[in-house]
């Protein structure tokens, strides 16, 4: 903390260094009736800077920099999004013409890769899910939320943990980035969640492939980019109000927000809190499995001719059941006393025993400070990371993991010369993590990261080439740790160290076709858990055993994809190829068990073996008029063990999802909807020997949503019915789905959420 404040101390003195300010002023039309669009959205993302033109298409940007090229973004409803590049130094008077357009916009720019880019000019490849499609789908988390992306899915512990997988990789192998800087929760657990508001997000991109280069070892798999809703215009206040209900478990959340800019001050508060009880499934309630969370976060800041400074804190708690619980020959749950669970008890909002509580706390300090010859962008944070797990009684924990991470990012750009753009990069993290609980799963430890990377793009007309190098160096050191009077863990050290590389390249054929295409090495360090874990964690129901010999995962990946946008149809079709060393994954080898407190329990170590992983992802979108618009997309990963050649284990399956949705334009009413979708997840049956299968399911949901004009007052109503059929299913990743069926290892078979309904409602206002 006070290094945070004398950087930010001496931040404040050099950046009042830059040079003078402009206004920069124009409007927005129609480019066919040269009609001027009120209300249009405009917006330059490296400057944190927006504004909304007026009655008469007009706006204006005051207090900005002298000079300096910035992409801008227009948007305006019914009209292709316009992004473009402009040099603040041309003065007033740009003008934006929008086309009209029947098809929801591709257009978007990207700001999670080294340069904030037009996605048709970026190598990677992205979604961006928008705030208006977090807050029209039903979720009880915001991984939920996004695991319709193609490419993109979960593992689920219930409804209220759910890890990202990205193309067949998840937990240390993807980054999700909060307020720019790397959430650090122990990810390595199975049934360790995000420590997320899905309120607080603005928008959320998915970078789905390796992004070591930018963001260090964890990325090997992708990025989930979580960004903040942009500062309010200057002299503005605007904020929020989100409630929604959710009929299966009884999920209310709600949320709160209010923001302002006073002459380029600008700040932020927010709180939000979810509450829920036992889920149901075809069959009836799942014991234990309601959670709760409360979330508070704000934001100070500067947004000045010398670029922005902001200062973010936030708190998050989570309380969440881990069914622990068996079933009597009724098929009711009951507790450790043979009493049965009512249907009344499941419903109540207080959490059984075991429990997770899960506290996490961080400071994050972002700036961007221009400079004649470019400009630096700086993240800083702090976070603590409290996990408890309450076994016997509410108030001692039995697992007690208390992490603390300090951690930095620098990115210096340089002024673009003869269209290349370079940026070198330093980051850097230390972290602690003590036990303070009797029970140990993973020794006290120390870890320390360092990485430097070279990046520069070259663009042309219609071509852009990428390419840059990283080193990356880490070291983590495990302490001699007892446990009942007898040594658990050894004193151990390891390091690694690693040169990684990357090129893109991107081509738009014409103004319809466009081509990507990447290759590259990527990283990543084993960690503690892989390196040390020794015990069973609640409600993984399996021992695990680490290994500190392991070596680091070395990744060389390729991948391509065609993408055809017009008015009227939006497609895509991508392919990637993976091929990882020293692929680092868990097992049950030669049905080895153990027994702990009279249970046994199936025994798994951490092995390594070469692996690959390969699949496509293809999109297509019709809007053959302003009412239709249809939806569709798939996605496949298919993993093998290259010693073995098995399939690896815990790979998603494919699936196939359409959405047929109608656009009637009501008069009085904006934006309204009506959808039938159909997801259909088909059988994986390829798995490693430890595995189940999963029967192929078809989901059925509903939804329908409008916005009402209040006065001048929009307020959003969402409802939908998810599963409508109640159908009965295993989601393959679901930690609840069946095990093997032999006594080395308990059957859990709890089936998914079944049929539920939700409402929501979204009150922005300004």
């Amino acid at each position: 903390m006070k290094f945070i404040i004398q950087y930010i101390l001496l931040f404040l003195i050099c950046s009042n260094l830059s040079a003078e300010t402009l206004s920069l002023d124009g409007k927005v039309i129609d480019a066919n009736t040269k009609e001027t669009l009120p209300g249009a959205l405009i917006t330059i993302p490296d400057l944190k800077i927006s504004v909304v033109s007026n009655s008469a298409g007009q706006f204006t940007f005051t207090n900005i920099p002298l000079r300096g090229r910035f992409l801008v973004e227009v948007r305006y409803i019914g009209y292709s999004t316009l992004i473009q590049t402009i040099d603040l130094a041309s003065g007033s008077g740009i003008e934006f013409a929008l086309y009209p357009s029947t098809i929801e916009a591709k257009e978007v720019v990207i700001t999670g890769t080294a340069f904030s880019t037009d996605n048709r000019k970026n190598s990677t490849a992205v979604s961006s899910v928008t705030k208006d499609q977090l807050v029209n789908r039903p979720s009880g988390n915001l991984v939920d939320a996004i695991s319709k992306v193609p490419g993109v899915s979960q593992v689920s512990t219930g409804g209220g943990i759910s890890k990202p997988v990205i193309r067949g990789l998840s937990y240390n192998r993807v980054v999700t980035l909060v307020d720019g800087a790397k959430q650090e929760g122990q990810q390595w657990g199975d049934e360790h969640g995000l420590e997320v508001d899905q309120y607080s997000a603005g928008r959320v991109e998915v970078l789905r492939g390796a992004a070591s280069l930018l963001y260090g070892s964890d990325a090997l798999g992708g990025v989930i980019n979580i960004l903040e809703p942009l500062p309010s215009p200057e002299g503005k206040i605007q904020g929020e109000l989100l409630s929604s209900y959710q009929s299966n478990n009884g999920l209310s959340g709600s949320s709160a927000m209010v923001q302002g800019n006073a002459n380029g001050f600008v700040w932020r508060a927010r709180g939000s809190y979810k509450n829920a009880f036992s889920y149901t499934a075809p069959g009836g309630r799942i014991a234990n499995t309601g959670y709760n969370e409360t979330s508070l976060s704000s934001q100070l800041g500067f947004n000045k001719k010398w670029g922005y400074a902001h200062l973010n804190v936030s708190s998050f708690r989570n309380n969440i059941g881990l069914p622990d619980f068996s079933r009597n020959n009724d098929g009711k749950f009951e507790d450790g006393n043979g009493n049965t669970f009512t249907d009344s008890d499941l419903q109540n909002r207080t959490l059984f025993l075991p429990f997770q509580d899960i506290r996490h706390y961080k400071v994050a300090f972002n700036s961007h400070v221009l400079f004649n010859s470019g400009r630096l962008r700086t993240t800083i944070a702090y976070q603590n990371n409290q996990r408890r797990e309450l076994e016997d009684n509410r108030t001692d924990p039995a697992l007690f993991f208390d992490l603390k991470t300090f951690s930095s990012d620098f990115k210096y750009f340089f002024n673009e010369r003869s269209g290349w753009e370079p940026v070198i990069g330093l980051s850097g993290s230390l972290q602690n993590n003590l036990n303070k609980a009797d029970e140990l799963l993973i020794p006290d430890y120390d870890s320390r990261e360092l990485g430097l990377f070279a990046y520069a793009k070259k663009s042309w007309e219609a071509t852009t080439f990428n390419l840059g190098a990283r080193f990356d160096y880490r070291d983590i050191n495990g302490l001699e740790m007892d446990e009942d009077g007898a040594q658990k863990f050894n004193n151990f050290s390891n390091s690694f160290s690693n040169l990684s590389g990357a090129l893109g390249f991107t081509q738009e054929i014409d103004e319809h076709f466009n081509f990507k295409a990447n290759l590259g090495s990527a990283f990543r360090s084993p960690n503690i858990a892989e390196l040390s874990s020794n015990g069973v964690h609640e409600g993984t129901f399996r021992y695990e055993i680490g290994n500190n010999n392991l070596k680091p995962e070395n990744s060389y990946y390729g991948d391509l994809a065609f993408e055809f946008n017009n008015n009227t149809v939006s497609a895509s079709i991508g392919a990637f190829n993976n091929y990882i060393d020293n692929f680092i994954f868990s097992s049950q080898l030669n049905n080895e068990t153990t027994v702990v407190n009279s249970e046994t329990l199936p025994l798994y170590r951490f092995i390594q073996a070469n692996a690959n992983l390969s699949g496509l992802e293809a999109t297509l979108t019709l809007h053959p008029a302003n009412l239709i618009h249809f939806e569709n997309s798939f996605s496949y990963t298919r993993g093998i063990n290259r010693a073995t050649d098995n399939p690896l284990p815990f790979i998603p399956a494919a699936v196939l999802r359409n959405e047929l949705r109608l656009e009637p334009d009501f008069k009085g009413l904006k934006s309204s909807y009506f959808s039938i979708g159909l997801d259909n997840v088909f059988k994986q049956n390829r798995i490693d020997l430890f595995e189940t299968t999963t029967p192929g399911y078809s989901l059925v949901n509903l939804a329908t949503g409008t916005t009402f004009i209040l006065g001048k007052q929009p307020l959003r109503l969402n409802l939908s019915v998810n599963n409508v059929f109640d159908k009965a299913y295993y989601d393959h990743l679901s930690r609840f789905k069946p095990g093997r069926l032999d006594e080395s290892a308990p059957t859990v078979g709890y089936y998914n959420q079944g049929r539920n309904v939700s409402v929501g409602l979204y009150l922005p206002f300004k």
